[in-house]
């Protein structure tokens, strides 16, 4: 394959990451999935095209697309000043498969123009419906307080939920947010083997979730971790959002994702973090996100504050519940990768190993890549490899591949 230019470098580090490009960012190379993508999942000529060609647009470029429409979260910090999604010196430029979806014509509308119509229950009907869903509550940022998870029916090929930059969805410290599982029965089988399957795909975007909890504890056959949003199989987009205060269960040495957790995806292409926010998050492990038999790929995102704290490691040592590494990004699994590129993590914090990130490969082989990224003041307890991060393929302790990046 040749590959030319911007378009060639920014492929050839995807690819040397281990990703499969789909779609509208097949770098020369040919369409790779297995079933066709709806015309609801095609971004808009002018989202991801110049004269009729594919772009790849740094997160300068995309603030300035958005800003009007996305305005700040409705998150504050703890000063009250309000929360902005993603990294503000965020310089990676992102494909266009992890760019923001067009809702210019929504399947659903969440709302009447007023708050009082935008509730919880309207937030679930609508997930369960699937397709592009919008809101609609009125001028002024608006918190919905969910009572109970919406949740993905398998059958959905895609659910997009756009916030607009003016909804934060809330827990209220006890319920966990967004649901997507494959493996669920009571979601609808949508294929005979539903580990690792293409579909649906999850997007959300212009949102706030806070406050969320998954309080389910680490079993061989619950879905335990993933505060804001659990996600089996499928694909994940989350892009121009913020994560605050988002909690899961304490303990347990593979329990992870405070925001997000996700496992057993489709990994012909990663799990898309793109220009968010994750503050004051905290788990067993990965405050921010867990992943298990699944790749990332995190652009111009902000973690700062996020805490893993469990303790006793994975596998638990003797007499402790297990746990604690992975302050902001916990990963695990066989033949996988993670790639970081320009994102901040500062801040973070985990009682045994990878204050920022802990990335272990177990069989397979999988790589780690840190490309225009600042990584400070992110403690590890126990163990760590490199300031802040453990980095362990095929049970040999080693470097993460490191670009244009300030690791401290």
């Amino acid at each position: 394959m040749r590959l030319v230019g911007r378009l060639g470098q920014i492929c050839a580090r995807l690819v040397a990451a281990g990703f499969l490009l789909t779609g509208a960012v097949a770098c020369g190379g040919p369409f790779t999935a297995s079933a066709p993508r709806p015309a609801s999942a095609s971004l808009s000529p002018q989202a991801g095209t110049e004269d009729g060609q594919p772009v790849f647009i740094t997160a300068a470029r995309a603030r300035e697309s958005t800003r009007a429409a996305v305005g700040t979260s409705g998150a504050t910090t703890s000063g009250g000043s309000p929360l902005h999604a993603g990294n503000p010196d965020g310089r990676a430029a992102v494909p266009v498969a992890a760019q923001a979806v067009d809702t210019s014509h929504p399947d659903h509308v969440i709302g009447d123009g007023t708050p009082a119509g935008c509730t919880s229950a309207a937030v679930v009907q609508a997930v369960a419906e699937g397709g592009i869903i919008t809101f609609d509550c009125g001028p002024e940022p608006v918190t919905i307080t969910m009572t109970a998870t919406a949740k993905v029916v398998n059958t959905s090929h895609q659910v997009v939920l756009d916030g607009g930059g003016k909804v934060t969805l809330s827990g209220g410290g006890s319920t966990r947010i967004l649901y997507m599982n494959t493996c669920d029965a009571a979601q609808t089988y949508a294929t005979s083997d539903c580990w690792e399957q293409q579909w649906p795909q999850l997007v959300v975007q212009n949102l706030t979730l806070t406050d969320a909890y998954s309080a389910t504890q680490q079993s061989k056959t619950a879905s335990y971790g993933g505060g804001a949003i659990f996600d089996e199989g499928g694909q994940l987009k989350v892009v121009n959002s913020v994560f605050s205060g988002d909690r899961c269960y304490a303990t347990g040495p593979d329990l992870g994702g405070g925001a997000i957790r996700a496992t057993g995806m489709d990994m012909s292409i990663p799990v898309y973090i793109v220009s968010d926010t994750f503050t004051g998050n905290s788990c067993s492990n990965g405050a921010a996100l867990s992943g298990l038999f699944a790749n990332f790929a995190v652009y111009n995102s902000l973690m700062t504050g996020n805490k893993a704290i469990g303790s006793g490691a994975n596998p638990a040592k003797s007499g402790t519940p297990g746990g604690g590494s992975g302050g902001a990004i916990y990963t695990d699994g066989t033949g996988y990768n993670l790639l970081v590129d320009g994102t901040a993590m500062s801040g973070n914090t985990a009682n045994e190993g990878g204050g920022a990130i802990f990335f272990v490969v177990n069989s397979g082989g999988g790589t780690l890549t840190i490309d225009n990224s600042t990584l400070s003041d992110n403690p590890s307890g126990a163990f760590q490899n490199a300031p802040g991060i453990f980095d362990d393929v095929n049970s040999v302790v080693t470097q993460p591949t490191e670009s244009g990046s300030s690791v401290s």
